[in-house]
Formats: structure tokens, C-alpha cells, sequence
């Protein structure tokens, strides 16, 4: 029997390694073929001690990202996941397969909980909750972040040519150990967080956008890649039973917390290491969250009521209190690592 084909987008990144990772150490590991798409030459040999053929290439290559779809059984897409002429190639490709066998790819997707956000830029809390419904995801206008593209992957679900699910983490945090890491494959740091710590080192005070009054759920890096994993098994063992399509929102969410008392503790910390001047953050200027694409979003409400992946069998171990005391270890590993970088 021929082994089924698993396709990653991402496999050098922060989700998509951690993805990667559990699935090469899976107990069917031995079932499937990895592959994986890189940038270059020099990304791609890692790869080939841990069983996994790396293809050179990029998302704007859209020939070579179709046939790559056509080829795979399953598809996990973790790379620009805003790249809507990308995920269009991918999904020509999904539909070339079923046009050709009838085999239908299992095509997950991953977005993000910034879908919801308000624009609150820190100045309050907000009271919407979203669920997962059809109602409240399809009330969300095309012209928010990440919709566009969510939108076409619900679209080939309901075309029936892919069975389509979308994986919506929020502000995922903690570094990554593990061997992919270890051999400079993947990137061990989240963006969302980190871009906070960076700025305000940068400017030598923990800063805030507006008051830091918004909410934004959070979940772990451990655990977000591990709801992929029980998605995965969800899918093998109850292909028919698992939502899909419209109904295939799985918000991978554990706790949330107010903004504020994200860079209260980044500015203590700073003060601990004698880089800031306060422990008490102040606001960042307007040039300073220009330096960051898409950096006011930190400032907005993003809250969801998680359902669908505690139905399928996911249970998240890190709480909001892991989430607060995993920042001073990230402070002081990206301190290091920029001090590397610099020669210090």
C-alpha cells in the first residue's frame, strides 16, 4: 500500500516547524511521505536527516505550488496565510487531484483570531465574545484581516472538491526546543509579543498602545501545534464526523488577558535588566507602531468562545499564568540572540 502525502507550507516557521515536528515523531509516522516548501538550497539540506523532501520554492511560484497540491493527500497550509494568489494556486491544484481521481485533499488551513479585532487601539474592553458559528464567522465583512483568504478555502469545501478546516490561533507564545530547531531549521519565537519586547528595547521603556485596556485570548505554542496533531488523528479516525467547511472553525484559544498587564511585566523586566527606565509602561508613539506592519492590531479586543476543538479531543495544559511568566525568559533570549547577531 502506497504511503499518503503530507505537504507543508511554513515547515521553517514558528507554527509550521512545531506542526512538523509532532508530526514526524506521530506513532504512524511510518504511514506517510513529508514534504516540505523552502527558499533556497541552503534552507532545504537540513531537512533530509529527518525524512523530509524539501522543495525549493516560494509562494509566489505558483505552477510549482499547484502541482504540489495536486500531489498531496494532505496539506497544511502555516505560511503567509494572507497570501490569497498562493492559496488560490494551492487550491487549483487540490482540485486538479479531484478532477482527475476524485480524491478529495484534506486541506487545513491556518488564520487568526485578529479576524475579530475592533480597533480598540487599547483605549477599551470589549464585550463581544465570538463563537464559532457560521452566523458570527460569516458576519465578519470580507475587508477584515484574514477573511479574503479564509473566505476561498470555505468556498472549496463547499465546492466539494477539498475538505477544508481553519485553525485560528491568538497571541501564541513560548520558544521552541526541539531537534528541527536545534539544527537551524525553524524559528523557535512567536511575532506577536516579541515585536512589544523588541520596540520597546529599542526605545529603552516598556511601551503600551493607548491604555492597554483590550482583551486578546492566548494559547501556547505547545499546545496550539498540538491541536494540528489531534485534528489530524480527528480526521484519519472520523473523516465524516469532523466539521469541515463552513462549519470547520476551530479557534484555538486557553485563556486571555488584558493588554496592560502584558507590558506592565515587559517594563519591569526592562527595569530589572537596566534597560528600561520605568516600570510603569508608557504609550508608544505613533512613528514607533509605524516600524511594525499591522502592530496596532495588539491594541484591539479579540475574544472567542472555543468549542470545536475541545469536541474533537483537544486539551490545552498552559493557562494565562504561563502565558505572563514566559515573557521574562523571551526578553532575555531575545536579548541574547540580538547580541549575537551584533557580535557582542
Amino acid at each position: 500500500m502506497s504511503k499518503q502525502k503530507i505537504f507543508v507550507t511554513g515547515a521553517t516557521g514558528y507554527i509550521g516547524g512545531a506542526v512538523l515536528w509532532r508530526l514526524l515523531n506521530h506513532k504512524d509516522a511510518g504511514k506517510y511521505t513529508f514534504k516540505a516548501l523552502v527558499r533556497s538550497p541552503e534552507k532545504a539540506k537540513p531537512f533530509d536527516k529527518f525524512g523530509v523532501e524539501a522543495v525549493v520554492g516560494d509562494l509566489a511560484e505558483h505552477e510549482k505550488l499547484e502541482k504540489l497540491c495536486e500531489e498531496a493527500d494532505y496539506i497544511i497550509n502555516t505560511a503567509d496565510i494572507d497570501d490569497l494568489p498562493a492559496t488560490k494556486a494551492m487550491l487549483r491544484g487540490v482540485k486538479k487531484k479531484f478532477d482527475t481521481t476524485g480524491k478529495k485533499v484534506f486541506f487545513i488551513h491556518t488564520s487568526g483570531t485578529s479576524v475579530l479585532e475592533d480597533r480598540a487601539l487599547g483605549m477599551y474592553t470589549g464585550e463581544k465574545i465570538y463563537t464559532e458559528s457560521v452566523e458570527d464567522i460569516e458576519s465578519l465583512p470580507l475587508t477584515k484581516v484574514h477573511r479574503p483568504v479564509d473566505a476561498v478555502v470555505i468556498e472549496a469545501g463547499a465546492a466539494g472538491y477539498a475538505t477544508t478546516y481553519i485553525l485560528c490561533p491568538c497571541t501564541i507564545y513560548g520558544i521552541v526546543s526541539n531537534p528541527l530547531v536545534d539544527a537551524g531549521i525553524m524559528n523557535p519565537h512567536s511575532i506577536q509579543i516579541p515585536q512589544v519586547i523588541r520596540l520597546s528595547i529599542e526605545r529603552g521603556q516598556g511601551g503600551m498602545i493607548g491604555l492597554g485596556k483590550n482583551i486578546i485570548h492566548d494559547v501556547s505554542i505547545d499546545d496550539f501545534a498540538d491541536l494540528y496533531i489531534v485534528l489530524f488523528d480527528k480526521i484519519h479516525s472520523d473523516p465524516e464526523g469532523t466539521l469541515n467547511g463552513r462549519e470547520g472553525y476551530y479557534f484555538g484559544v486557553n485563556g486571555e488577558h488584558y493588554m496592560y498587564d502584558v507590558y506592565k511585566k515587559i517594563a519591569e523586566v526592562l527595569v530589572k535588566r537596566g534597560i528600561g527606565k520605568s516600570s510603569e509602561p508608557t504609550p508608544f508613539a505613533e512613528e514607533d507602531l509605524d516600524r511594525y506592519l499591522g502592530f496596532r492590531y495588539i491594541g484591539s479586543n479579540c475574544r472567542c468562545k472555543p468549542g470545536r476543538a475541545f469536541a474533537i479531543g483537544w486539551k490545552p495544559k498552559d493557562t494565562t499564568a504561563d502565558f505572563l511568566a514566559s515573557i521574562e525568559p523571551e526578553i532575555d533570549a531575545l536579548i541574547k540572540l540580538d547580541a549575537k547577531k551584533s557580535g557582542i
